[in-house]
């Protein structure tokens, strides 16, 4: 068993509950760890036993196109979307950071994290 992570990650997005922070954007981070067998692709040197970080990295920009009100929802759909392509994974942490929320104060981030397993 082995672990895959990409963290920090940091896109322009137009997510959010409020109307407004969807019309002008916000900065936004992704943290994701996956855990699958390693084994295979550590033998083989072979890139299609594993997790192409690249592929994943590419499923999350595009999940980040897509406005979400609730950053629990586009963690969910993130992690669909993991499954979706990398059928082997066992499981998929991530961490969605919504950078200087609009709270009426001083708040570097809001995070939410979310874990599923297989």
């Amino acid at each position: 068993m082995g672990q895959i992570a990409l963290e920090g990650m940091e896109f322009f997005a137009f997510h959010g509950y409020y109307d407004e922070e969807q019309r002008i954007g916000n900065k936004y981070g992704i943290d994701l760890f996956i855990n699958t067998d390693l084994q295979r692709a550590a033998e083989s040197d072979d890139l299609d036993e594993t997790v192409n970080y690249e592929v994943l990295y590419n499923l999350v920009l595009e999940e980040m196109k897509v406005p979400a009100r609730l950053l629990e929802h586009l963690g969910h759909r993130i992690i669909d979307k993991v499954y979706d392509r990398f059928t082997f994974v066992q499981s998929v942490k991530i961490n969605v950071y919504k950078f200087n929320p609009p709270l009426g104060g001083i708040c570097k981030w809001a995070k939410v994290s979310l874990e599923e397993s297989r």
